[in-house]
C-alpha cells in the first residue's frame, strides 16, 4: 500500500470523501460502484468493483473460443480494463488500461466497424499501436448500464466479414449482459 498523505474526517453520516486528484487517477467517476474490505490489521480497503471481472474465468473461456472461431484477437474489458484477451497478440493487450477514446465508446454505448484506412478506428489501450486493419467494438450492457466491451482486432484487410463478425461480437456481449443480470 502506498501512504497519499491526506488525511479526512468522517462526517455524520459516516461517509469520506475521496480526494478529487485520486480519483482522477484511478479513474472513479461518480456513480461508480465500490467494493469494500477490511482486514484484521483494521484496514478498510476500497476497490473499483468490476460486474465484468466478477466472470473473469468465464471471459477467458468466451475470448478464446471467439479468437479460435473466428481466427481474431478477442479483447473482453470492462470500463476500465482489459478483463481477457485472446488470439495472436493478447500479450499486448491483456490487462492494460483502456484508452480515453475506448473509455469513451462505451460510455456512448457504441457498436462499430472501423478500418485503418479511413483512420476511425478507437484506440483500445494507453500503449495501442494500431497494428491492426480493422476493428470491431460491441458493447456490454446490463440493467441499462454499458460496463464493458467485446473488441475483435483483426489484420485482415478484407471487408467481406465485417457485418458478420460485428453481429458475433454484439450476441457474445448481449450473452455476457444478460449473464450479468440473473
Amino acid at each position: 500500500m502506498k501512504a497519499t498523505g491526506i488525511v479526512r474526517r468522517i462526517d455524520d453520516l459516516g461517509r469520506i470523501v475521496i480526494p478529487k486528484e485520486i480519483r482522477r487517477t484511478m479513474r472513479i467517476r461518480e456513480g461508480d460502484p465500490m467494493e469494500i474490505f477490511t482486514s484484521r490489521e483494521g484496514e478498510i480497503l476500497l476497490k473499483k468493483y468490476s460486474p465484468v471481472g466478477e466472470l473473469s474465468e468465464f471471459a477467458v473461456s468466451l475470448a478464446e473460443s471467439l479468437a479460435q472461431v473466428l481466427g481474431e484477437l478477442v479483447c473482453i474489458t470492462d470500463r476500465d480494463y482489459i478483463i481477457s484477451a485472446a488470439g495472436t497478440g493478447k500479450k499486448e493487450f491483456d490487462g492494460k488500461a483502456l484508452d480515453a477514446q475506448m473509455q469513451s465508446a462505451i460510455d456512448k454505448r457504441s457498436n462499430l466497424v472501423a478500418a485503418g484506412e479511413k483512420n476511425d478506428m478507437v484506440k483500445v489501450t494507453v500503449s495501442d499501436e494500431k497494428n491492426y486493419e480493422r476493428q470491431v467494438v460491441a458493447t456490454i450492457l446490463s440493467n441499462g448500464d454499458s460496463i464493458g466491451a467485446i473488441v475483435i482486432l483483426s489484420k485482415d484487410t478484407a471487408r467481406n466479414k465485417d457485418e458478420l463478425i460485428l453481429q458475433i461480437a454484439k450476441t457474445a456481449a448481449t450473452f455476457l449482459g444478460r449473464h450479468l443480470e440473473q
